[in-house]
């Protein structure tokens, strides 16, 4: 069987997530596995080449790494005719005219949410991919994590009944940045350079709800910045202008209520920095990353509210956990090779790139409500797509 080598560009690496688990948890550890694996028998190997702003920052994770090729110069890396594939990380306010070039190159493109800053840039450029019949594709990685696999599982098995209700909590208390060092970089949470927690994570809402429970039809959110002042990474002190914490009521196709608050303004008191809890006629679920456990209505208690007496037994040691039954793979690596499948053997591919428009409608809706304060009703996007 044969092994093939492809070039993939990968533009913004430099940066914590591109660097840890696209390049590292990724690209290279499919290399380290032998490739990706196709139906025909034969294997993919990926060769990368970094693109970035600064060439020092290029250069030192090359050595680190033991590869090749990289350059400051995006017209470059696009110009080599055996690098087939376009991947971007970058910040979001670079993202559409670095993909647009690479469409423009004939280049299929693999990208990190959001795919832009507007439903109109995300539109543009799903419209642009169609019409130069390049494959296309947005990361939702949150699909393929454990936890959300097995509460895949779950619902496709029945388990619910009638789905009633999706809560979800997501966050963690990020450092302002001046006593102690921000865990995330300042642009987050500058809205003119494209920050903010409602574009960063309605997109994650749009496909995790989608994908597992029905259709968003209409949004009702508040959006809010909760410290108006953070340090840089120079220790400067600047006004943050971009909201901190998002707080979403999410109305489902099917008649379920989904409410998810996400805050980089929250300490956390739960099992994972991200946990949804299921409600449904038959049964509940709560499923963090890795972890799902489970309460079927016949195992499901009686309490009988009475706060004159203390609660004498634990609420979660009622809960049952939901084994494995199957080995999971880094959540980021499974939609690469997914992806890679999909440009060499045409394989399926779902999370395109009208996809990923779905994700920033979802978040600008978000905004648009928070800023009227009003309920949003949302349209399809398939004749704009």
């Amino acid at each position: 069987m044969t092994t093939r080598t492809l070039g993939v560009i990968m533009n913004g690496v430099t940066g914590r997530m591109g660097h840890r688990q696209h390049l590292v948890r990724s690209v290279l550890a499919i290399n380290e596995q032998g490739g990706v694996p196709l139906g025909d028998g034969g294997r993919v190997l990926l060769r990368p080449i970094l693109v970035g702003r600064t060439p020092a920052k290029l250069r030192a994770l090359a050595e680190e790494h033991g590869i090749e090729d990289w350059t400051a110069s995006l017209p470059e890396a696009l110009a080599d005719p055996d690098a087939e594939i376009y991947f971007d990380t970058q910040v979001t306010q670079a993202r559409v005219p670095a993909v647009t070039q690479a469409i423009e190159a004939g280049k299929h493109v693999y990208v990190e949410k959001p795919t832009a800053e507007d439903l109109t840039g995300a539109l543009r450029l799903a419209r642009l991919a169609r019409e130069k019949g390049v494959k296309n594709g947005v990361v939702q990685d949150k699909l393929f994590l454990p936890g959300l696999r097995k509460l895949k599982r779950l619902v496709d098995g029945g388990f619910f009944g009638r789905i009633l209700s999706v809560r979800g909590e997501f966050g963690y208390w990020v450092f302002e940045g001046d006593w102690q060092p921000a865990q995330r970089p300042s642009w987050n949470y500058r809205a003119e350079d494209g920050g903010g927690i409602a574009l960063d994570m309605f997109p994650h809402w749009t496909y995790v709800l989608e994908g597992l429970f029905g259709r968003i039809d209409a949004v009702t959110a508040r959006a809010v910045t909760h410290i108006a002042e953070r340090t840089d990474e120079e220790g400067k002190p600047y006004t943050a202008t971009a909201d901190d914490a998002a707080y979403g009521i999410f109305e489902l196709d099917g008649g379920a209520i989904a409410q998810i608050n996400s805050s980089w303004c929250v300490r956390v008191n739960r099992d994972e920095l991200l946990e949804f809890q299921v409600d449904g006629t038959h049964g509940s679920a709560v499923a963090g990353l890795r972890n799902c456990r489970v309460q079927h209505r016949g195992t499901t208690p009686k309490p009988v509210w009475n706060p004159d007496l203390p609660a004498n037994h634990g609420f979660r040691d009622q809960w049952q956990e939901v084994p494995d039954n199957e080995d999971f793979d880094n959540a980021f690596k499974v939609q690469w090779e997914m992806f890679v499948r999909h440009v060499v053997e045409d394989a399926p591919f779902p999370h395109d790139f009208g996809a990923g428009a779905r994700g920033v409608y979802v978040a600008e809706a978000g905004l648009r409500s928070s800023a009227e304060g009003r309920r949003i009703e949302l349209e399809t996007l398939d004749d704009h797509t």
